[in-house]
């Protein structure tokens, strides 16, 4: 899941926040979840993320079982549906 909210403020950086409940697994497998996040927000984020906004990755049970190619997907996708709401909002 993603949200993401654009800031208001004259910083043009993307934040980022990851969040894994422990429903979705014990430390180990919460961990790894927090780390394919980071790994595809360095992937992703820089070219496909929204300028100013704050993007919130949250994990949910069955995320950690997706394979890495079909995360990046899904990720690009979901900022790709974003980008016109965003740029609507921030004017």
């Amino acid at each position: 899941m993603l949200l993401v909210r654009p800031r208001r403020d004259q910083d043009p950086s993307i934040r980022l926040g990851i969040t894994v409940s422990g429903k979705v697994g014990g430390a180990v497998v919460r961990n790894r979840m927090k780390r394919r996040f980071r790994e595809l927000a360095r992937m992703v984020l820089p070219h496909s993320g929204i300028a100013g906004a704050d993007h919130v990755l949250i994990g949910r049970a069955g995320g950690i079982e997706k394979a890495f190619p079909e995360l990046r997907a899904d990720l690009e996708g979901a900022l790709a549906r974003l980008r016109p709401k965003a740029e609507r909002t921030a004017a």
